[in-house]
């Protein structure tokens, strides 16, 4: 990487900047994106698959792994001649898809390889990007490192009981454990988000202990936190009727009491609820 142009240089020759539409935020500290690729574990033999690289922070610290491509999906096409570039330095190992990761199909770029997904996440689509790879079948990546803002990424580790725990740490229990693994302070990026950042490292479950039905479980979790306040009898009973049932049969099945709070109930009782709610939907 010391021989590629420092970031700043490369932003200011080609007249860049972020685009706050774009929820964009550079990493211009080659330490930390360093840092970020190392959290992924031995890329050795893998692909690295990025989501909106900018201007290539974390791409150039991809490509100094010993990971056997990087695909990074970009989004803004002012970014395709500057990765170019940089990927110049790295013979035929960085291909560059100008998507919306949204769209993107993955495993089908990946071709079946083992893969890894290092981002640090437009602010604006990481949840649904991460929920979108929580219910990729099959499961094509097996590790996740991942930059949301502070309170997002406290939200996808937090367990029952917890403040921030919700829907986002319940959806992402069924299909991966999950941890913090770095904090990042605002004054990190350029330009500095209003807020904090983390890093969350994701792997998925195995195929016996994942639960398997996250269509349901979306369904059950936001009724349940969309009236977290109610008692889940009355937070559930929309829900329910959709299934053709109560919210007091589906609990009673579920072996949940009726009064309880939805910030209560650890994830397996959330399994327990999708599978009801499937099951009397038929």
């Amino acid at each position: 990487m010391n021989e590629l142009p420092p970031l700043r240089d490369v932003i200011a020759s080609h007249g860049l900047g972020a685009k706050k539409a774009f929820g964009q935020h550079f990493l211009f500290d080659l330490n930390l994106t360093a840092k970020i690729a190392r959290l992924a574990g031995d890329l050795d033999g893998l692909v690295a698959v990025e989501i909106g690289p900018g201007p290539g922070g974390l791409t150039r610290a991809l490509l100094a792994t010993q990971a056997d491509h990087v695909i990074a999906i970009e989004k803004d096409p002012r970014f395709l001649p500057v990765l170019l570039e940089a990927g110049t330095h790295y013979g035929d190992r960085l291909t560059l898809i100008e998507a919306d990761a949204l769209d993107a199909d993955e495993h089908a770029l990946t071709a079946g390889k083992p893969a890894i997904i290092a981002s640090n996440l437009p602010y604006n689509v990481g949840t649904p990007l991460l929920i979108k790879w929580l219910k990729a079948s099959p499961v094509w990546w097996q590790a996740a490192v991942l930059m949301f803002q502070r309170e997002v990424a406290d939200r996808v580790v937090a367990r029952a009981g917890d403040k921030a725990y919700g829907r986002l740490a319940v959806l992402t229990a069924a299909a991966a454990t999950a941890r913090i693994g770095l904090k990042v302070p605002a004054r990190a990026f350029t330009p500095p988000p209003k807020v904090e950042s983390a890093v969350v490292v994701l792997h998925p479950l195995p195929a016996g202990k994942r639960f398997p039905d996250i269509a349901a479980l979306e369904v059950i979790t936001e009724s349940a936190f969309g009236q977290r306040r109610k008692m889940l009898r009355s937070s559930l009973s929309a829900a329910a009727a959709k299934a053709g049932t109560t919210a007091e049969a589906l609990l009673s099945e579920a072996g949940i009491e009726p009064t309880a709070r939805a910030e209560t109930i650890p994830p397996d009782g959330f399994f327990r609820l999708a599978a009801a709610w499937r099951r009397a939907n038929g």
